[in-house]
Protein backbone atom coordinates (compact mmCIF):
# COMPACT_ATOMS: atom_id res chain seq x y z
CA UNK A 1 0.00 0.00 0.00
CA UNK A 2 1.50 3.40 -0.95
CA UNK A 3 2.38 6.03 1.59
CA UNK A 4 -0.01 8.94 2.05
CA UNK A 5 1.85 12.20 1.47
CA UNK A 6 1.02 15.77 2.45
CA UNK A 7 3.10 18.81 1.49
CA UNK A 8 3.05 21.39 4.31
CA UNK A 9 4.05 25.01 3.54
CA UNK A 10 6.04 26.54 6.41
CA UNK A 11 7.67 29.90 7.12
CA UNK A 12 7.92 32.06 3.99
CA UNK A 13 8.97 29.47 1.42
CA UNK A 14 9.85 26.20 3.21
CA UNK A 15 8.18 22.83 2.89
CA UNK A 16 7.78 20.02 5.36
CA UNK A 17 6.43 16.73 4.01
CA UNK A 18 4.30 14.26 5.98
CA UNK A 19 4.53 10.55 5.14
CA UNK A 20 1.92 8.20 6.55
CA UNK A 21 1.89 4.42 6.32
CA UNK A 22 -1.77 3.30 6.34
CA UNK A 23 -0.82 -0.26 7.28
CA UNK A 24 0.93 0.60 10.54
CA UNK A 25 -0.16 4.21 11.19
CA UNK A 26 3.51 5.23 11.35
CA UNK A 27 3.91 8.88 10.32
CA UNK A 28 7.05 10.89 9.58
CA UNK A 29 7.75 14.49 8.76
CA UNK A 30 10.71 15.28 6.56
CA UNK A 31 12.29 18.41 8.03
CA UNK A 32 10.61 20.58 10.64
CA UNK A 33 10.83 24.30 9.83
CA UNK A 34 8.20 25.26 12.44
CA UNK A 35 5.79 23.22 14.54
CA UNK A 36 2.44 24.97 14.00
CA UNK A 37 1.58 24.03 10.40
CA UNK A 38 2.84 20.48 10.92
CA UNK A 39 0.73 20.00 14.05
CA UNK A 40 -2.30 21.45 12.28
CA UNK A 41 -1.88 19.01 9.39
CA UNK A 42 -1.46 16.05 11.75
CA UNK A 43 -4.62 17.03 13.63
CA UNK A 44 -6.56 17.43 10.40
CA UNK A 45 -5.56 13.96 9.25
CA UNK A 46 -5.83 12.30 12.64
CA UNK A 47 -2.24 11.08 12.45
CA UNK A 48 0.25 10.65 15.30
CA UNK A 49 3.81 11.68 14.49
CA UNK A 50 6.27 8.82 15.05
CA UNK A 51 9.39 10.00 13.18
CA UNK A 52 11.13 13.27 12.32
CA UNK A 53 13.57 12.90 9.42
CA UNK A 54 16.08 15.74 9.18
CA UNK A 55 18.18 16.42 6.08
CA UNK A 56 20.53 19.06 7.54
CA UNK A 57 21.10 21.34 10.48
CA UNK A 58 19.94 24.75 9.20
CA UNK A 59 17.46 26.46 11.50
CA UNK A 60 14.71 26.61 8.90
CA UNK A 61 14.76 22.80 8.81
CA UNK A 62 15.09 22.00 12.53
CA UNK A 63 13.43 24.80 14.52
CA UNK A 64 10.26 22.74 14.96
CA UNK A 65 11.98 19.61 16.22
CA UNK A 66 11.82 20.21 19.96
CA UNK A 67 8.15 21.18 20.02
CA UNK A 68 7.17 18.25 17.82
CA UNK A 69 9.17 15.77 19.88
CA UNK A 70 7.69 17.14 23.09
CA UNK A 71 4.16 16.81 21.71
CA UNK A 72 4.40 13.40 20.06
CA UNK A 73 7.53 11.68 21.39
CA UNK A 74 8.68 11.13 17.80
CA UNK A 75 12.07 9.60 17.00
CA UNK A 76 14.42 12.15 15.43
CA UNK A 77 16.62 10.77 12.64
CA UNK A 78 19.36 12.83 11.01
CA UNK A 79 22.93 12.95 9.71
CA UNK A 80 25.62 11.70 12.05
CA UNK A 81 27.99 14.34 10.66
CA UNK A 82 25.71 17.10 12.00
CA UNK A 83 24.67 15.47 15.27
CA UNK A 84 26.09 18.32 17.34
CA UNK A 85 23.84 20.89 15.66
CA UNK A 86 20.52 19.02 15.33
CA UNK A 87 18.36 19.19 18.47
CA UNK A 88 17.16 16.03 20.20
CA UNK A 89 18.69 13.72 17.59
CA UNK A 90 17.94 10.09 18.52
CA UNK A 91 19.27 8.15 15.53
CA UNK A 92 22.44 9.19 13.71
CA UNK A 93 22.60 7.90 10.15
CA UNK A 94 25.25 7.67 7.45
CA UNK A 95 25.30 6.75 3.79
CA UNK A 96 23.23 3.66 2.86
CA UNK A 97 21.71 3.26 6.32
CA UNK A 98 18.12 1.98 6.27
CA UNK A 99 15.33 4.16 7.60
CA UNK A 100 12.15 2.32 8.51
CA UNK A 101 8.72 3.92 8.51
CA UNK A 102 6.21 1.22 9.34
CA UNK A 103 6.09 -1.13 6.36
CA UNK A 104 8.16 1.25 4.19
CA UNK A 105 11.94 1.04 4.12
CA UNK A 106 13.96 4.03 3.00
CA UNK A 107 17.68 4.61 2.90
CA UNK A 108 20.11 7.45 3.35
CA UNK A 109 22.16 9.04 0.59
CA UNK A 110 24.88 11.39 1.79
CA UNK A 111 24.63 14.56 -0.32
CA UNK A 112 27.09 17.10 1.08
CA UNK A 113 27.55 20.51 -0.47
CA UNK A 114 24.86 22.83 0.84
CA UNK A 115 26.02 21.72 4.27
CA UNK A 116 28.95 19.43 4.96
CA UNK A 117 26.78 16.67 6.42
CA UNK A 118 23.60 17.02 4.35
CA UNK A 119 21.71 13.81 3.64
CA UNK A 120 18.78 12.88 1.42
CA UNK A 121 16.20 10.16 2.03
CA UNK A 122 15.05 7.82 -0.71
CA UNK A 123 12.22 5.29 -0.54
CA UNK A 124 12.88 3.00 -3.53
CA UNK A 125 9.68 0.96 -3.49
CA UNK A 126 7.57 4.11 -3.28
CA UNK A 127 9.80 5.95 -5.81
CA UNK A 128 10.29 8.93 -3.51
CA UNK A 129 13.29 11.24 -3.05
CA UNK A 130 13.48 13.80 -0.26
CA UNK A 131 16.45 15.97 -1.19
CA UNK A 132 16.25 18.81 1.33
CA UNK A 133 18.29 21.72 0.02
CA UNK A 134 20.58 19.70 -2.26
CA UNK A 135 18.36 19.41 -5.34
CA UNK A 136 15.48 21.78 -6.06
CA UNK A 137 12.98 21.74 -8.88
CA UNK A 138 14.99 23.18 -11.81
CA UNK A 139 17.73 24.23 -9.38
CA UNK A 140 20.04 23.24 -6.55
CA UNK A 141 21.13 24.60 -3.20
CA UNK A 142 23.98 26.99 -2.61
CA UNK A 143 27.32 25.39 -1.82
CA UNK A 144 27.61 26.97 1.61
CA UNK A 145 29.85 24.62 3.58
CA UNK A 146 31.70 22.80 0.78
CA UNK A 147 33.30 23.72 -2.52
CA UNK A 148 30.91 23.53 -5.50
CA UNK A 149 32.45 20.33 -6.93
CA UNK A 150 31.36 18.51 -3.76
CA UNK A 151 27.76 19.55 -4.43
CA UNK A 152 28.13 18.55 -8.08
CA UNK A 153 29.18 15.05 -6.99
CA UNK A 154 26.12 14.83 -4.74
CA UNK A 155 23.83 15.87 -7.58
CA UNK A 156 25.37 13.21 -9.80
CA UNK A 157 24.45 10.61 -7.18
CA UNK A 158 20.83 11.77 -7.11
CA UNK A 159 20.75 11.90 -10.90
CA UNK A 160 21.27 8.14 -11.06
CA UNK A 161 17.84 7.49 -9.55
CA UNK A 162 15.14 6.43 -12.02
CA UNK A 163 13.15 8.93 -14.07
CA UNK A 164 9.87 8.04 -12.39
CA UNK A 165 11.03 8.97 -8.88
CA UNK A 166 9.21 11.95 -7.36
CA UNK A 167 11.43 14.74 -6.02
CA UNK A 168 10.41 16.57 -2.86
CA UNK A 169 12.64 19.48 -1.86
CA UNK A 170 12.84 21.91 1.03
CA UNK A 171 11.82 25.21 -0.56
CA UNK A 172 9.46 26.77 -3.08
CA UNK A 173 12.12 28.25 -5.36
CA UNK A 174 10.84 26.79 -8.61
CA UNK A 175 9.84 29.92 -10.54
CA UNK A 176 13.09 31.73 -9.75
CA UNK A 177 15.07 28.59 -10.57
CA UNK A 178 13.26 28.20 -13.86
CA UNK A 179 13.92 31.77 -14.89
CA UNK A 180 17.61 31.30 -14.22
CA UNK A 181 17.60 28.04 -16.14
CA UNK A 182 16.12 29.84 -19.14
CA UNK A 183 18.94 32.38 -18.99
CA UNK A 184 21.48 29.61 -19.69
CA UNK A 185 19.26 27.29 -21.73
CA UNK A 186 16.83 29.56 -23.63
CA UNK A 187 16.07 27.17 -26.49
CA UNK A 188 14.91 24.29 -24.28
CA UNK A 189 11.23 23.84 -25.09
CA UNK A 190 10.61 21.45 -22.22
CA UNK A 191 12.12 23.99 -19.84
CA UNK A 192 9.94 26.81 -21.15
CA UNK A 193 6.85 24.66 -20.67
CA UNK A 194 7.83 23.75 -17.12
CA UNK A 195 8.45 27.37 -16.17
CA UNK A 196 5.05 28.36 -17.54
CA UNK A 197 3.40 25.55 -15.58
CA UNK A 198 5.23 26.58 -12.39
CA UNK A 199 4.19 30.21 -12.78
CA UNK A 200 0.56 29.14 -13.25
CA UNK A 201 0.69 26.89 -10.19
CA UNK A 202 2.08 29.65 -8.01
CA UNK A 203 -0.53 32.13 -9.19
CA UNK A 204 -3.09 29.64 -7.90
CA UNK A 205 -1.21 29.18 -4.62
CA UNK A 206 -0.29 25.58 -5.40
CA UNK A 207 3.08 23.98 -4.60
CA UNK A 208 5.36 23.01 -7.46
CA UNK A 209 6.51 19.83 -5.73
CA UNK A 210 6.78 16.97 -6.31
CA UNK A 211 8.56 16.85 -9.65
CA UNK A 212 9.67 13.84 -11.66
CA UNK A 213 13.41 13.23 -11.82
CA UNK A 214 13.10 12.52 -15.53
CA UNK A 215 11.88 16.09 -16.06
CA UNK A 216 14.75 17.40 -13.94
CA UNK A 217 17.27 15.58 -16.10
CA UNK A 218 15.89 17.36 -19.17
CA UNK A 219 15.53 20.86 -17.74
CA UNK A 220 17.67 21.39 -14.65
CA UNK A 221 20.95 23.00 -15.75
CA UNK A 222 22.72 21.91 -12.56
CA UNK A 223 22.18 18.26 -13.48
CA UNK A 224 23.65 18.88 -16.93
CA UNK A 225 27.06 20.33 -16.14
CA UNK A 226 28.62 17.41 -18.04
CA UNK A 227 26.52 18.11 -21.15
CA UNK A 228 28.86 19.58 -23.82
CA UNK A 229 26.05 21.78 -25.13
CA UNK A 230 25.55 23.35 -21.70
CA UNK A 231 29.27 23.97 -21.34
CA UNK A 232 29.39 25.63 -24.73
CA UNK A 233 26.39 27.84 -23.98
CA UNK A 234 28.14 29.38 -20.98
CA UNK A 235 31.46 29.79 -22.76
CA UNK A 236 33.22 26.79 -21.23
CA UNK A 237 33.37 24.36 -24.14
CA UNK A 238 35.60 21.42 -23.27
CA UNK A 239 35.87 22.37 -19.59
CA UNK A 240 35.71 19.89 -16.76
CA UNK A 241 32.07 19.39 -15.66
CA UNK A 242 32.94 20.47 -12.13
CA UNK A 243 34.14 23.81 -13.52
CA UNK A 244 30.95 24.14 -15.56
CA UNK A 245 28.87 23.44 -12.46
CA UNK A 246 30.89 25.95 -10.44
CA UNK A 247 30.24 28.64 -13.06
CA UNK A 248 26.52 27.84 -13.20
CA UNK A 249 26.24 28.04 -9.42
CA UNK A 250 28.18 31.33 -9.36
CA UNK A 251 25.84 32.81 -11.96
CA UNK A 252 22.78 31.69 -10.05
CA UNK A 253 24.14 33.29 -6.88
CA UNK A 254 23.94 36.73 -8.49
CA UNK A 255 21.00 36.19 -10.85
CA UNK A 256 18.22 38.75 -10.48
CA UNK A 257 15.99 37.87 -13.41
Amino acid sequence: MPLDIRVIPCLSDNYAVLLHDPLTEATAVVDAPEPGPIMDALELEGWDLTHILITHHHADHVDGVLALKAQYGATVVGPKAEAATIPALDVEVVDADPVGLGSAIGRVIETPGHTAGHISFVFPEEKLLFAGDTLFVMGCGRALECDPPVLWHSLQRLRTLPDDFSLYCGHEYTVANGRFALSVDPDNGALRARVADAEAARREGKPTIPALLGDERLTNPFLRADDPDMAERIGLAGADPAAVFTELRARKNVFRG
